[in-house]
């Protein structure tokens, strides 16, 4: 399968998820804000202004897909793919912003509760908080599944998202019910609570599209099952150096090996010919794979020793 159909394919099913994640977001804001006006939960009404602003971060994630699989350019010979992870670094500072809000609203309401002007919320916006609670996480772990299987970071923020909005709704639920049954110091604990698990999701998400902003190589376990492979080539005599580099959803692969200096021009082309073929083939997130061929006689070891073991 060549990159062209896999990028495409990838984008697809991505887009496919995205379109999925704005109909449900649509859905359950609309849901809860009825809910919440009807009920007489303000909870509810926050809550339903956290699913609407998903919408949004759903349209970056979108954008970022869509441009990080343009083909190389004149200007962008590497390709784009680097911009997925400018995506993700958005959706998880609107992931951190969200969550400071909530723990800022919940921190607001300890320090200046007045439990005689609560309003009772009816049982309309604790079922509402219950079925946004189920179709959330279900829209978390249906999201994630295929961040995973993609591996997009921008998708795994969007995924995070619909965590951080299924634990906002567990708050509005602990909130409400508390409320109903004469414990309105519940809500706020709840959502400072809330706020430290989203602002944790945002970092990690981060940190995760900053590495590969900045090539971060692969994992040992990676690069060593690359190193098999490349061992395995008839011809290679060591290898000498093996560097990868994350750029965006792909990796870019870096090997020299050594090789019998009596052999042809042709012969030893063909070795690396082999090299690259088998790790582009065998590895589907290299992008590319350069081989560089050493003569033995010529091999310096101190030079050319790998760097990671």
């Amino acid at each position: 399968m060549n990159s062209l159909h896999v990028t495409s394919n990838r984008e697809k099913i991505a887009m496919r998820i995205s379109w999925y994640s704005i109909a449900v977001n649509v859905f359950l804001s609309l849901g809860k804000f009825v809910a919440g006006i009807f009920g007489h939960s303000a909870a509810m009404v926050s809550d339903a202004i956290h699913s609407a602003s998903d919408v949004f971060a759903t349209f970056i994630v979108m954008a970022g897909i869509k441009i990080s699989g343009r083909a190389s350019d004149d200007d962008h010979q590497y390709g784009h793919e680097r911009l997925e992870c400018v995506a993700s670094i958005l959706l998880s500072v609107i992931l951190a912003l969200t969550g400071l809000a909530i723990g800022y609203a919940g921190i607001e309401k300890i320090l200046n509760q007045d439990t005689e002007s609560i309003t009772i919320p009816t049982f309309l916006p604790l079922a509402a908080a219950i079925i946004s609670i189920v179709v959330k996480e279900a829209m978390y772990w249906y999201t994630r599944h295929y961040a995973l299987m993609l591996e997009s970071d921008a998708l795994m923020a969007d995924a995070w998202h619909h965590r951080s909005d299924s634990l906002s709704s567990v708050g509005s639920f602990i909130g409400i019910l508390g409320a109903r049954m004469g414990y309105p110091i519940l809500d706020p604990i709840a959502s400072v609570v809330i706020c430290l698990m989203i602002l944790q999701a945002g970092y990690e998400i981060f940190m995760g599209a900053i590495d590969k902003m900045v090539d971060k190589a692969c994992s040992k376990e990676e690069e060593d099952a690359m190193r098999a492979k490349v061992a395995a080539i008839p011809g290679v005599n060591h290898i000498d150096l093996l560097h990868t580099r994350q750029f965006g959803s792909r990796i870019f692969v870096d090997v020299e090996v050594s090789a019998d200096d009596n052999l042809t021009l042709l012969q030893s082309h063909q070795i690396a010919e082999s090299i690259h073929h088998s790790i582009e083939k065998d590895f589907p997130n290299v992008k590319h794979c350069m081989v560089h061929i050493n003569p033995v006689s010529e091999v310096c070891h101190e030079c050319y020793g790998e760097h990671r073991h």
